[in-house]
């Protein structure tokens, strides 16, 4: 019996160990070479045959195939593509796991003004969901806040660290707004269907954001204030230019609107955050230089007489009005591991170019989160944050990652999803039990 119980606790004990994330990576020893391989810088330049070697987990040369590699440990990837890692704006991932499990959702805070929220502390590096995006080149992950009406501070994360302190880029790089629209949104349970009302509290709303904006850009004006108010001193780099302001708005009227009120308070940082009817404030965007960040594009327009493929098109609409445009999966966190497949639909309705769709998940995302002198891009002094893909990032049918590497670190790409793979595809080769 007590042999029999040793055996069950032993085997628990395994399977636990092979359910849990992989170890974040070790930094990295020595220079490494990728050889051989079809570069994507991110910029919309390609180079073929290329090399691409890294030291401390810093880029030091990308080239041609005569680049030299001498010292490093050369890994030939020919034939393959290497790729700046992804980075997910707008995203849930790491704050939330499991929706219907209270003590999972770390998103939001009670209140309805909370600009000194951080959403930074609660990055749960844990997350059973951080490996799945990572396999699909998702090496950058921006965590917003939700909820209320100003929610708090967003930060720039990577995806593999131990904890908050080793996973964060950059911290509190911007404040987030729920811009009081006219309209509001209500979801029918019933019959899963979404209907628009007119929002009666939005006059409050925006008195309520009129005096606290007032009042944290005369604080802004105080140096070294005492007593220090940690809400408006939370609010400070919106002034400074050294925070973003994220406004979530999608209607064309509450887009002009919102960013009309932040221009008003002298905030020279302003983004629209999901701007489904961007499409219809385009020349506004374009005349006041705010950068979009797309919601998802899978999904049907707002208005029943809009072209159904109008959120495709989105992308290349902004883009060829001359707007700087990134790609999202918004509090969408389940769906974040195909955001390269966003990019891939923008390039058949109207974007064009592949490397211009790259730029959106890429280059585009770290100019708008501030990030671009860091990541981004393949270039020479950034970080080393860069996949393997065995074929086309963009096209689901080819995108498979062989490699990933944050700050050089070479990354686990193990995951909850290829270990219920293996065990499913081993329990169907079994022929039947039983009967």
């Amino acid at each position: 019996m007590k042999q029999t119980f040793l055996t069950i606790l032993a085997f628990a004990a395994i399977t636990l160990a092979n359910a849990q994330n992989p170890a974040p990576a070790k930094p990295q020893e020595r220079a490494v070479a990728l050889t051989g391989a079809t570069i994507h810088v991110g910029n919309g330049q390609v180079i073929q045959n290329g090399t691409i070697v890294f030291d401390k987990g810093v880029i030091t040369a990308v080239g041609n195939g005569d680049t030299p590699t001498a010292g490093a440990e050369v890994i030939s990837v020919a034939g393959k593509h290497v790729y700046p890692g992804l980075i997910s704006p707008a995203s849930l991932v790491g704050l939330q796991e499991v929706s219907a499990v209270r003590s999972t959702v770390d998103s939001r805070e009670i209140g309805v003004l909370n600009p000194n929220v951080r959403a930074l502390i609660a990055y749960n590096t844990d997350s059973e969901v951080i490996p799945t995006i990572r396999n699909n080149g998702i090496l950058l992950t921006q965590a917003m806040p939700l909820g209320g009406t100003v929610s708090g501070c967003s930060s720039i994360m990577h995806t593999d660290g131990w904890n908050w302190e080793d996973a964060v880029l950059k911290k509190d790089d911007g404040m987030w707004l729920n811009w009081p629209g006219y309209f509001a949104r209500s979801f029918n349970m019933e019959d899963f269907s979404v209907s628009l009302r007119k929002n009666d509290n939005r006059s409050k709303a925006i008195d309520a954001l009129q005096a606290t904006f007032a009042d944290a850009k005369a604080y802004a004006a105080i140096k070294n204030p005492e007593p220090m108010n940690l809400k408006l001193e939370a609010m400070r780099g919106l002034f400074t230019g050294a925070a973003n302001l994220y406004i979530r708005a999608d209607f064309g009227k509450d887009i002009i609107e919102s960013v009309k009120f932040a221009k008003s308070f002298g905030i020279p940082k302003v983004v629209i955050v999901g701007g489904e009817e961007a499409h219809r404030a385009v020349d506004f965007l374009k005349e006041n230089n705010v950068p979009v960040i797309l919601s998802a594009l899978h999904r049907l327009p707002n208005r029943q007489d809009e072209d159904v493929d109008l959120p495709y098109r989105m992308p290349g609409i902004l883009q060829k009005a001359g707007i700087l445009v990134a790609l999202s999966y918004a509090d969408e966190w389940w769906r974040t591991r195909n955001l390269a497949f966003l990019a891939g639909t923008a390039v058949g309705f109207g974007v064009g170019d592949r490397e211009e769709a790259l730029k959106m998940i890429t280059s585009n995302t770290a100019k708008i989160l501030g990030v671009d002198k860091q990541v981004g891009t393949l270039e020479k002094g950034k970080h080393a944050t860069l996949f393997v893909s065995k074929g086309d990032a963009l096209d689901m049918r080819t995108n498979v990652i062989e490699h990933a590497f944050i700050q050089g670190r070479h990354v686990n790409l193990d995951d909850k999803h290829k270990r219920l793979y293996n065990i499913y595809r081993e329990k169907y080769n079994q022929p039947m039990q039983g009967k």
